[in-house]
């Protein structure tokens, strides 16, 4: 069995967190190293490593979790302009292999500042 990743112990209420939402398939908390004003992470109960190592009996959970955002960014009052950021993978800056999607908002975001 693998180890607990950092987000299934705060899940579980073993590590304290800023939650900001909740319900029976995801967590949402304040990140604790920001890079905009209103930056939040949207976590589901089932540890998914990676984006990529989602199965299709993962597509309902996804599709929550994209609809879920829209819930929280109207919560947190970003949802006038907000990005939603995955990333999957070390080399794409995850650093906790639980995924997790960021909601980063109350901040100008120029074209170029992700790339994109």
């Amino acid at each position: 069995m693998s180890e607990e990743t950092l987000f299934t112990r705060i899940i579980n209420r073993e590590i304290p967190a800023d939650i900001v939402y909740e319900d029976e398939h995801c967590i949402a908390i304040r990140d604790i190293a920001p890079k905009a004003p209103t930056h939040l992470l949207v976590i589901p109960r089932k540890p998914i490593p990676r984006l990529v190592d989602a199965s299709p009996e993962d597509k309902a959970i996804l599709g929550h979790l994209m609809l879920t955002v829209g819930d929280i960014a109207r919560q947190a009052g970003v949802e006038e302009a907000f990005r939603v950021v995955v990333n999957n993978g070390a080399g794409a800056g995850q650093t906790v292999f639980h995924l997790h999607l960021h909601i980063l908002g109350n901040k100008k975001f120029s074209e170029d500042s992700l790339g994109f």
